[in-house]
């Protein structure tokens, strides 16, 4: 009769979280002498757990004088959830003299994450294959989330194909892998073969593949996967509202993310950080402020240190870096309840060089309460490229350098800011010390969408089926603009070339290929969607506003910091960025 009485009242403790009732439940087991079960003792284990009382937890396990597979899996998974990964994986090890099941090995591998956890993942993977568990669903679908997220997405991969069925849990998991990678093409790709074999999909794999669409700014496989969980009519989740705010935003579709937003029946702080960072990616500035100021006046959502850093980001793309050092100084005053972070300092820098105000910039940094890291000097280092600053340039590049002299973008930062002043002998040492240092820069990439398919364009590109075609296209695209005014602006090409060479070099951009694609392959008047994994040049931008004045085209450029939509030769970003 006890253990049916302890059962009942420890069920009804874990479903409501009920810590005091259960330690008086606990409590009453103890005075009267009462010996439990180790199914009850388990219980114990899992009421504790799910009150985030782990160290109670802990000493339930450990005075148990006798314990079974559930008791150790329970007290593995408890350590995991609570983000303890170290104490997850060490209480497996102890438990090894016990018989691990599939549950337990499903559960461990959640806490195999970091470069030790993953090389214990890999030895946790041979006993599983050893003990013949590879062909459990769970198992296969925590094994390739584990290589996912550790980065071995091949060796997801590889798990993923061999399992004798899937899940949408395993098939949500590899494509997330994918997406979270920044694979998209290859996610995108997968989910597609995986629908056509009849995969069943929930929320959280429409959240994925939406985080894949975004990196891949398709917009039209974007509304259909927007129509396709209206019509599965699933569940409006607001992590599903949130991707496709972020989604429609960094497609360049603000129209959408912003109707997404404002049909939601509930917002949370990331809903509010979604619709702000699209704004400021597409230099709205005034928008980002206006909507800052609707959050605080709803008063249902307390920003965080991201809205902030959104607020501040859009500021500085703005122009508006007055308004953008007032939000500062409200952080610095304490009444949002934190304080700056790092992110937020080197957003301050990034807004006074955009502006000009590099000296400021500088002083800014030498009086921050902390050693300023890598990405805030090179943030300096980019604004005195763009107003030809070299005295601070070379004292940044210098310190650069110093820092960290395997990142490829600050030699090219501060060879391109010689090359500006034509300083060729720098230009040279620079070089030279990349090839010294083995330092590969990324190479540029420009990408369109025709027909959902996207063709990717690199710097004088010879690969795409149809160059000829599209050399062609810019040279003839380069003539009408001159007539309509277009002039090269060679100093974008960081050579030490004669002015005919340069241009030809400019003609070959990987902006200006796929540009011209998109216009070869669409019917007139429709709108050209080009995306760059870099910064946008300046005579790639001037040429973009050309083709939309001349052509009536509206064109919308993406580059890894920001949008520009062009129309009538006249970009959004008011030519400051």
């Amino acid at each position: 009769m006890k253990f049916h009485g302890y059962n009942a009242l420890l069920d009804e403790c874990v479903n409501r979280r009920a810590l005091r009732h259960g330690q008086r439940v606990h409590a009453h087991m103890i005075k009267t002498h009462y010996l439990p079960s180790v199914y009850l003792r388990n219980r114990l284990i899992i009421f504790y757990s799910k009150c985030e009382c782990l160290d109670n937890a802990r000493q339930v396990l450990d005075e148990m004088p006798e314990k079974n597979v559930v008791s150790w899996t329970a007290m593995i998974s408890a350590f995991s959830q609570g983000g303890l990964a170290s104490e997850s994986l060490s209480l497996f090890l102890q438990m090894l003299k016990s018989e691990p099941n599939e549950f337990t090995f499903a559960t461990v591998l959640t806490s195999c994450l970091d470069a030790s956890g993953l090389e214990l993942g890999r030895q946790i993977h041979s006993l599983i294959i050893k003990k013949n568990f590879d062909s459990h669903i769970f198992v296969g679908s925590s094994l390739l989330d584990m290589y996912a997220k550790s980065g071995e997405i091949h060796a997801a991969r590889g798990v993923f194909e061999c399992l004798p069925e899937r899940d949408v849990v395993s098939c949500t998991a590899i494509i997330s892998g994918y997406a979270q990678l920044n694979l998209d093409e290859e996610a995108i790709e997968l989910f597609r073969r995986l629908q056509r074999e009849g995969m069943s999909s929930n929320y959280v794999t429409y959240v994925s593949v939406l985080t894949a669409l975004s990196g891949l700014a398709a917009l039209k496989y974007g509304k259909q996967v927007h129509g396709h969980v209206l019509r599965c009519k699933l569940p409006f989740y607001v992590i599903l509202q949130n991707s496709l705010i972020d989604m429609y935003s960094k497609c360049g579709s603000l129209t959408y993310a912003r109707r997404t937003f404002d049909n939601m029946p509930e917002r949370t702080v990331i809903s509010w950080n979604a619709i702000l960072v699209g704004y400021s990616k597409h230099g709205m500035a005034k928008e980002v402020v206006e909507l800052f100021k609707l959050m605080r006046e709803e008063n249902r959502v307390k920003p965080d240190s991201v809205t902030f850093l959104a607020v501040l980001s859009g500021c500085s793309h703005g122009g508006m870096e007055d308004r953008g050092l007032e939000f500062f100084n409200e952080m610095m005053s304490g009444k949002d309840g934190f304080e700056p972070e790092t992110e937020h300092y080197g957003t301050v820098v990034d807004l006074l060089g955009r502006a000009g105000r590099v000296g400021e910039a500088l002083e800014f940094i030498k009086k921050m309460p902390f050693k300023p890291h890598a990405a805030i000097w090179g943030s300096l280092l980019g604004a005195c490229r763009l107003h030809s600053n070299l005295e601070i340039g070379e004292f940044v590049g210098r310190r650069l350098l110093e820092i960290e002299p395997e990142n490829a973008g600050n030699y090219v930062i501060l060879s391109n800011l010689y090359a500006s002043v034509g300083r060729w002998e720098e230009v040279k040492t620079v070089r030279h010390l990349m090839k010294e240092k083995a330092v590969i820069k990324e190479p540029g990439r420009s990408w369109v969408e025709v027909d959902q398919t996207l063709h990717t364009f690199h710097a004088s590109d010879r690969s795409h089926p149809r160059r000829e075609e599209v050399f062609a296209k810019v040279r003839k695209l380069s003539a009408r603009m001159k007539q309509a005014g277009y002039v090269p602006d060679l100093s974008c090409v960081l050579h030490d070339v004669d002015e005919e060479q340069k241009e030809k070099i400019l003609l070959g951009h990987s902006e200006k290929l796929a540009l011209a694609f998109g216009l070869m392959a669409t019917r007139d008047r429709v709108p050209v969607l080009v995306i760059k994994n870099l910064r946008i040049c300046v005579d790639c931008h001037n040429f973009a506003k050309s083709v939309s004045m001349v052509y009536g085209r509206e064109v919308s450029l993406r580059d890894k910091n920001r949008f520009h939509h062009i129309a009538g030769g006249i970009c959004s970003c008011g030519d400051y960025w």
